[in-house]
């Protein structure tokens, strides 16, 4: 019989040997040296991986990392500076979570991350997952760390039933069972690589894995059907205009309110998003400036919680209140007003 003792030796071994090479960790060797990661930086990491993956997070880190080298480096920037630095990563209210957790940290604990769980926690942004992360990285505090790929390797390890979202606090609690006070900061890093390498969504490599012989997902015969999951609801469609107003080589732009989707960041002059398709009046009557509006083709994006057809319009012209950009500045953009305005400065019907 297979002991959590025996489960834990078998993963950490295979951690030793095969851990990934990430920018912001300090390796198992080095670690068994006495070099202990910087919280910053698994901080930021942690929050930059957060619904993307390593090679797409990799270069942000160290763009972040070169320009802001400590927290109260970052804490000290302008929003728009980070905002626009962020652009690419989705999911902007973590950008605003990022600055509002690294003014506190500079604010509140002169520059140094708290080295408990419960003190990482009471950071604003910080949630249960980020400050069990830190906690075990950076500070070695037996943490339970549980993100997907560590709720995968649950669920296959201990064939659990129960679909998610539901079975979330029972993954959660088999991962708790496994956690002890030696080396908490690698178990929870291997369990994390195990998941991301070899217990993979699809097409898991079952003959590499060192948990093999323990897991009943695999003695059942398709491991790849776990986790279970509930069917998902049809992802609505909402329609919406979007305008690329030029003055020779510039392009309009707005900031968009601080709360909401894309909150605080710049963004074409759109219209409202809605489920109906917009007419030509409608959109005209929505445009930032009266001018010669053509058409310049739309563009799909999909987001988390919805999909997104925009029309693009395209006129040359002048207004006030907006925000003069040169076309080689666009880069900045979130995706999808990025992917509109490449689409629109190169379509005109």
């Amino acid at each position: 019989m297979v002991t959590p003792e025996m489960l834990r030796d078998r993963l950490l071994a295979w951690y030793d040997a095969n851990a990934r090479d990430l920018p912001w960790r300090v390796g198992p060797a080095d670690h068994a040296l006495g070099e202990r990661a910087d919280p910053y930086r698994v901080w930021l990491s942690e929050v930059m991986l957060q619904q993307t993956t390593v090679p797409h997070a990799a270069p942000y880190f160290l763009k972040f990392t070169r320009r802001w080298p400590t927290v109260s480096d970052l804490a000290g920037e302008d929003d728009g500076e980070v905002m626009a630095a962020w652009a690419g990563l989705g999911y902007y209210a973590r950008a605003r979570n990022l600055l509002a957790c690294a003014r506190a940290v500079a604010r509140d604990h002169g520059g140094v991350f708290p080295d408990t769980e419960e003190g990482l926690r009471a950071l604003p942004g910080l949630g249960p997952y980020t400050a069990a992360a830190v906690g075990a990285i950076a500070f070695d505090r037996p943490t339970n760390v549980v993100d997907g790929n560590v709720e995968r390797v649950m669920s296959r390890l201990f064939a659990v039933e129960t679909p998610l979202p539901d079975g979330k606090a029972e993954l959660k609690a088999l991962a708790g069972g496994l956690v002890r006070d030696h080396r908490p900061g690698d178990w929870a890093q291997a369990l994390m690589d195990l998941g991301a390498t070899i217990c993979r969504p699809k097409a898991p490599l079952c003959d590499r894995c060192p948990l093999s012989a323990a897991c009943a997902g695999l003695a059942g015969g398709e491991p790849e059907t776990y986790p279970r999951k509930t069917p998902k609801a049809a992802r609505p469609h909402r329609n919406g205009v979007a305008y690329i107003l030029t003055r020779g080589h510039e392009v309009a732009l707005v900031r968009r309110p601080p709360k909401g989707l894309l909150g605080g960041m710049l963004a074409l002059p759109t219209s409202d998003w809605r489920a109906s398709v917009w007419s030509d009046a409608e959109a005209a009557a929505s445009a930032p400036a009266p001018a010669d509006w053509r058409a310049a083709g739309e563009v799909e994006h999909v987001f988390t919680h919805f999909s997104l057809t925009l029309r693009l319009l395209r006129a040359e012209g002048d207004a006030e209140g907006l925000i003069w950009t040169p076309r080689a500045g666009l880069d900045a953009l979130p995706s999808v007003f990025l992917k509109a305005a490449r689409a629109g400065l190169s379509n005109l019907l």
